[in-house]
């Protein structure tokens, strides 16, 4: 399984943190494999699981970079496909050394277009952009 296939599944299984509580997300995590038949290797998914816990760890500093960086929407707003796009590219944009930012904000664009709404590509994009002149 290629990287890109791996952070759909990571978006995938990430998207269920909106929906139940930290303690249920375990469980949660184990249905996720259980019913996956696109997981099949077990360095697949301990990859998957392990960016997807770093991500949900991070989640209210992420949240916190949104919402400074978005005019007239914050992430209680967003839609759930977005702000689950958004946070996993923030995190490897600002805390994954392995993804150059370009990447992420390339696949996350892609994942948007895929799972989300006609504008949702460029919703994510136009976000991202702004995010990624942190630090610059």
């Amino acid at each position: 399984m290629g990287r890109h296939e791996q952070r759909e599944q990571v978006f995938m299984l990430l998207f269920r943190v909106e929906f139940h509580t930290p303690e249920e997300m375990p469980r949660q995590e184990r249905l996720f494999f259980e019913d996956n038949e696109t997981v099949t290797r077990e360095k697949d998914a301990a990859y998957i699981e392990a960016k997807e816990k770093a991500v949900r760890e991070k989640i209210s500093e992420i949240d916190q970079i949104i919402d400074k960086n978005t005019e007239g929407w914050d992430t209680t707003r967003m839609g759930k496909v977005e702000l689950t796009i958004l946070r996993l590219a923030v995190y490897e944009m600002l805390f994954d050394e392995d993804v150059p930012k370009g990447v992420a904000i390339d696949e996350a664009v892609e994942i948007a277009k895929k799972f989300g709404q006609d504008n949702s590509g460029g919703f994510v994009n136009a976000i991202l952009a702004k995010i990624s002149k942190l630090g610059d």
